[in-house]
This record gives structure tokens, C-alpha cells and sequence, in this order.
């Protein structure tokens, strides 16, 4: 039975009460890699009965905590289509910092996370999934940051992975005071301020009102400890007209799309004026040059990603092709023909994390292959487009 009051007793500073219209939400605060939150979480659901259970999880991640099989369904080739592999890349390199973490601390990422879904389950207690779809939250992470921190964020990831970080239950209790996480996250807006935006901001304003939409006026809710001040702030504010505006992904500004046509018409319309002004020997010459230059670095980028020859000779090919329009690159097409050569194996899902940390499971791992062949190769082929795109222009100008 579900006791009298609610709650029946006082808690940690990591639980936090909400009154709101008639109803009581208990606010858990927690560290996504912590045996101590995921124990805190079981007791207070176990000890208040609430009538339905919040999580920070979105459909794909409750997926992914809760079905050991998950990855066989996850189809590349689709993914490689809809131009998602690099979204699925951060995803997975953000996902093996925190597993890298939780394994010196014995407990999985989302621990506390997959504990308030099981024990939901157990009383038979309705859960609500309170995120915002992990793809859309990362593409508007991207597509709200410039190149140039782009290239920062990607590093710091990478970054992340290689670097030696100890922590312990003692560093991750001092991590959730509200004065050292809100100087994190203060850190954190000074260097990518959009990012900051949409992964924290965002995310507050859509789980307040998840959470405020929620029926039953006895609520838990599950979050991690960064979000805790934001729900907060944001329970006092009515953000159901801008739902719609944060669950979209911005299309592409207008100005990068004309840019994106305008280069590869620039260079072809360069090269038939060369062939009318100096013949079309100099134009055939010269669109030798824009094939070679292309081929040569993409393929250098598909040999130390340790491409398949195939995937290689495919990347030769398209390269000088893809340069020429901005729908699809030669990374993707690379990592296409990777893909069906050398499909990876569902383990391979499983153990990227661990793999990611050592040369020989870069090597070894198809999956971190195919992400190597496509970083790579894209780079190949840029480098040939900026260095064939100088030529032309210049030759072009004289």
C-alpha cells in the first residue's frame, strides 16, 4: 500500500520537493555512474509507492539500457542514408566516457537510471519517459555550433577517451553540490555556450514539462544531478508553446545551402571556361588535377583507416564526384561500401567502449573501422577539394 503522506520522510539534500497544482514530485538528483544513486533511487520508490515513476531516458536509451540485444536491430546501412553516422559517433564516444568511469566505480552508466524502471516494474508502478530523443538533441548540438568549435568538441571527446580519469563515490558526491556542478556548468557555457544551450538548457525546459504533463499527483523523478537547478527554475515557468520549437532539428540556413551549390558550380563552370578561352587540352589537364587530388588524399585517409582495397578503389572513384555536390560526401559513400564488405559483429557494439582506449582495438573493431574509414576519408577529400579549388580559381584568374 502506498503510505499516508508523501513523502513519508525526509531525505538527502539529493532529493528535492516540487509542489505543483495539487501535486507532490519527489526530484532525485543523481550521478549517471554512481552504485550510491542507484540505491537511493531503488529505497524511495521502494518506501513511497509513488504513482507513476520520471526518467531521465528517452525511448532509444531505454532501449539500449533494457534489451541486451538492441544492437541487432540497428541497421548502418540506414543509418549511413539518412547521414546519422556521425551523430551515432559522439553518441557512442559520450557513451564510452561514462563506461570507462562506471567500471573503476563497479556500476554501469545509467545504473540509477535502469534501477528506477526495474523497480517501477516490480510494483507495478506505470513509468514516463521524460527526455527528448537522443538523435535530436545531438543534431541540434551540432548544427547550433560553428566549425571551428566543432573540431573542439570532437577533439575533447576523443580526448576523452584516452585520458586517465579517477574518480571515486567520495569525488562524484562532491561533483553534485550545487556550487562545484553549477562552476562545471558555467566552464562549460564559456567555451561552447549552444552546446551548453541544448544539451542542459533544453533539456530542463523539456523534462519540466514531461514531468508537469505527467498524470498521478504522487510523482518520483529520476534526473541526473546537472539538471536538478534547471527543473527547478523552469517549474515556474509555462514552456509548452516552444515544445514544438526544441523537438525540431533547424534546417540548414539557407546562405550554407547556396554555398554548398555555388563552390561545385564555381569549379565546373571554371573548368568549361578554361576549355573555351585555352582549349581543351588545358581543360582536360586541369580536370585531371581535380581527380588526382581528390583520390590520392582519400585514399591515403581509407589506408590508415585500414579500409577494405574495395572500399579504397569505391573512395577513388567517388571522391572527385562527391566534391561536386554537396548531398552526399565521399565519408559516407566509403563507409557504405566498409559496411557491406565488413558488416561488424553485434560484440563489436558492445565493446567499442573498450576498444576506442587502444590502437589495436581501432584496428580490430569493424565498427570504429568503419568510423575511421569515414573521419578519413572525408578529410582526404576536403584537403583535395581546397587545394584542387585554389588551383583552378588561381589558373583561372590568370
Amino acid at each position: 500500500m502506498s503510505p499516508q503522506h508523501f513523502p513519508s520522510k525526509e531525505y538527502l539534500e539529493d532529493v528535492h520537493l516540487i509542489e505543483y497544482h495539487n501535486r507532490t514530485i519527489l526530484l532525485i538528483g543523481t550521478a549517471h555512474i554512481s552504485q550510491e544513486s542507484a540505491a537511493l533511487v531503488r529505497e524511495i520508490i521502494r518506501q513511497e509507492q509513488p504513482d507513476r515513476v520520471c526518467i531521465e531516458l528517452d525511448e532509444k536509451r531505454y532501449q539500449a539500457l533494457t534489451e541486451k540485444k538492441r544492437w541487432q536491430a540497428l541497421d548502418l546501412k540506414r543509418i549511413i542514408k539518412d547521414k546519422q553516422l556521425s551523430t551515432l559517433m559522439v553518441n557512442l564516444l559520450m557513451a564510452s566516457y561514462q563506461k570507462k568511469l562506471g567500471a573503476q566505480l563497479g556500476v554501469k552508466p545509467g545504473a540509477e537510471l535502469l534501477a528506477a524502471a526495474q523497480s517501477a516494474k516490480e510494483r507495478n508502478i506505470p513509468i514516463t519517459l521524460c527526455d527528448r530523443d537522443v538523435p535530436i538533441t545531438l543534431r541540434r548540438a551540432w548544427k547550433s555550433t560553428s566549425l571551428l568549435k566543432k573540431g573542439y568538441l570532437l577533439t575533447t571527446l576523443f580526448a576523452s577517451i584516452f585520458k586517465k580519469t579517477e574518480i571515486t563515490e567520495e569525488k562524484l558526491a562532491e561533483l553534485k553540490q550545487k556550487d562545484v556542478l553549477s562552476e562545471l556548468m558555467g566552464k562549460m557555457g564559456e567555451i561552447l555556450l549552444n552546446v551548453k544551450k541544448v544539451l542542459i538548457d533544453e533539456r530542463d525546459i523539456y523534462l519540466s514539462e514531461k514531468i508537469k504533463t505527467t498524470t498521478g499527483e504522487r510523482l518520483v523523478a529520476v534526473v541526473g544531478a546537472g539538471h536538478v537547478a534547471g527543473i527547478q527554475k523552469q517549474f515556474t515557468i509555462d514552456n509548452s508553446e516552444i515544445l514544438d520549437e526544441i523537438t525540431t532539428i533547424p534546417p540548414m540556413a539557407r546562405g550554407w545551402n547556396i554555398a554548398g551549390w555555388s563552390f561545385p558550380l564555381l569549379i565546373i563552370g571554371a573548368i568549361i571556361d578554361i576549355s573555351l578561352q585555352t582549349g581543351k587540352a588545358d581543360a582536360g589537364t586541369t580536370l585531371f588535377y581535380w581527380i588526382v587530388v581528390h583520390s590520392i588524399p582519400s585514399a591515403v585517409g581509407g589506408i590508415l583507416a585500414f579500409a577494405h582495397p574495395l572500399t579504397m578503389l569505391g573512395t577513388l572513384v567517388a571522391s572527385p564526384i562527391t566534391s561536386l555536390t554537396p548531398v552526399i560526401k565521399a565519408g559516407y559513400v566509403a563507409a557504405f561500401i566498409q559496411i557491406m564488405i565488413a558488416p561488424p559483429l553485434v560484440k563489436e557494439f558492445e565493446t567499442v567502449g573498450d576498444d576506442m582506449g587502444t590502437v589495436f582495438g581501432l584496428r580490430n573493431n569493424k565498427l570504429l573501422r568503419d568510423f575511421l574509414v569515414f573521419i578519413l576519408t572525408s578529410l582526404g577529400s576536403s584537403i583535395g577539394t581546397y587545394i584542387g579549388g585554389y588551383k583552378i580559381i588561381t589558373n583561372l584568374i590568370h
